[in-house]
């Protein structure tokens, strides 16, 4: 198994960049893990940003994100990162990764990410 927790939100103006790091522990083989990054604004369902396979060959993003996120691993630091460019009000949303064993496949998945971390808050003002 594997325990995950994100860091890296804060209060941040139109316009601006964060970057939310995703740090795995316990006694696992994180370079074993696919993960993928998740938001929720208030209001709204849960939406997939994206996600990155478990060597950090393959990403993938959803059709809103518009090329402003950029997500990266680096697999010796136990981390997955999330760079968000030019931020928006309408980003504003509780940031989770997620994690799901892949050892058999290098591939991003879109659905059965069974780990969770507890979330980092990103709010965007005007």
């Amino acid at each position: 198994q594997v325990q995950l927790e994100e860091s890296g939100g804060g209060l941040v103006q139109a316009g601006d960049s964060l970057r939310l790091s995703c740090v795995a522990s316990g006694r696992t083989t994180f370079s074993d893990y696919a993960i993928g990054w998740f938001r929720q604004a208030p209001g709204k369902e849960r939406e997939f940003i994206g996600g990155i396979s478990r060597s950090g060959k393959d990403t993938y993003y959803g059709d809103s994100i518009k090329g402003r996120f950029t997500i990266s691993r680096d697999n010796a630091k136990n981390a997955v990162y999330l760079q968000l460019d030019s931020l928006e009000p309408v980003d504003t949303a509780v940031y989770q990764c997620a994690a799901r064993y892949a050892y058999d496949a290098d591939s991003v998945p879109r659905l059965a990410y069974g780990y969770w971390g507890r979330g980092t808050q990103v709010t965007v003002s005007s």
